[in-house]
């Protein structure tokens, strides 16, 4: 019995020892587990602070001051001076220093702008993005990769960066550009992709701003999304407020040239509003517009358009 005894306070102790080292084992298992969190939780910190340069010691942020925003200003009015001038590659010059000295976001635009007139599609776009790293805001650059994209004929692209600029635009506002322009050129981008409805809308919106300059091209081509979706009475309208506008622009034409291209034209307006008279069989009124076609081809001494005109004139009196 005290044999038996003794076992049972043995086996106990056993049990009470085992008990202790597994409560020790799972007590540095649980420091050993947050030990190795905290160093993730470090690593992680350590990683995005690099990234950002948090931690680098040489890294020195642009402290931007009244005198640096002057001097940056200066290099952009020279840059301005020079692209007038035709100097392009100084023009590039100076914005680079306007750059170097606060990271101008007009600089990069600008600079931008020189490299799409100058071919270099990927420099340009390089500088559009730059500048709106800097400002979120500017409708500027977001409006100049549309023009960007549109030239490198990618017009989903294009619409979206029409939507930027507009979206900045509303919040940020920018004198180079007008409420009236950016829902003109969305029309535009509408227009290519056969987006019909969303083109007269947007051509409508433009035409209701106060802002700006109107364009007779707006009225001619939201005329050829009312011819796309058959509403001929609409386009004929347009057509002959374009025209109306062209002559107003005419008249204070500052050179020949941009006088004769009005010219062309009304009188392209002209006959597409002859082309539909016809469908919707007003004959007496394409006669009239065909002959107003015909007398500006004459003026602009087009030997082509007027044998043209002249022929479909003929073919209605017949």
């Amino acid at each position: 019995m005290k044999t038996q005894h003794k076992k049972t306070i043995a086996t106990k102790k056993v049990i009470a020892k085992t008990h202790t080292n597994s409560a020790n084992t799972w007590s540095w298992s649980i420091y050993i587990y947050w030990f190795i969190i905290l160093f993730f939780i470090a690593a992680t910190f350590y990683i995005l602070g690099r990234s950002h340069e948090i931690f680098h010691p040489t890294l020195q942020s642009v402290v931007i001051t009244e005198e640096s925003l002057e001097q940056s200003t200066s290099y952009i009015d020279s840059a301005k001076t020079k692209i007038a001038s035709g100097d392009m590659a100084g023009a590039i010059t100076d914005l680079e220093s306007a750059i170097d000295v606060d990271k101008n976001t007009n600089a990069y635009a600008l600079r931008g702008e020189i490299y799409m007139q100058m071919g270099e599609y990927q420099k340009a776009m390089e500088d559009f993005d730059s500048a709106i790293e800097q400002d979120s805001l500017n409708a500027v650059a977001f409006y100049d990769k549309a023009l960007l994209d549109t030239r490198m004929e990618n017009y989903e692209s294009a619409l979206n960066n029409i939507n930027n600029a507009l979206a900045a635009h509303a919040q940020k506002p920018s004198d180079i550009l007008s409420m009236r322009n950016l829902y003109a050129k969305r029309g535009q981008l509408n227009l290519w992709l056969k987006n019909w409805n969303g083109a007269i809308a947007d051509y409508t919106n433009s035409l209701a701003r106060a802002d700006g300059t109107v364009s007779a091209n707006v009225y001619a081509e939201r005329a050829e999304a009312y011819t796309a979706i058959g509403d001929y009475t609409s386009a004929i309208n347009d057509y002959t407020a374009a025209v109306r506008v062209v002559s107003e622009l005419i008249q204070g034409a500052s050179s020949a040239e941009s006088s004769e291209e009005q010219a062309s034209m009304a009188m392209s307006c002209y006959e597409k509003s002859a082309a539909l008279n016809l469908k919707v069989g007003n004959i007496e009124a394409a006669k009239t517009d065909l002959q107003s076609a015909f007398v500006i081809a004459t003026n602009l001494a087009d030997e082509e358009s007027v044998s043209r005109i002249q022929g479909l004139i003929n073919d209605l009196e017949k």
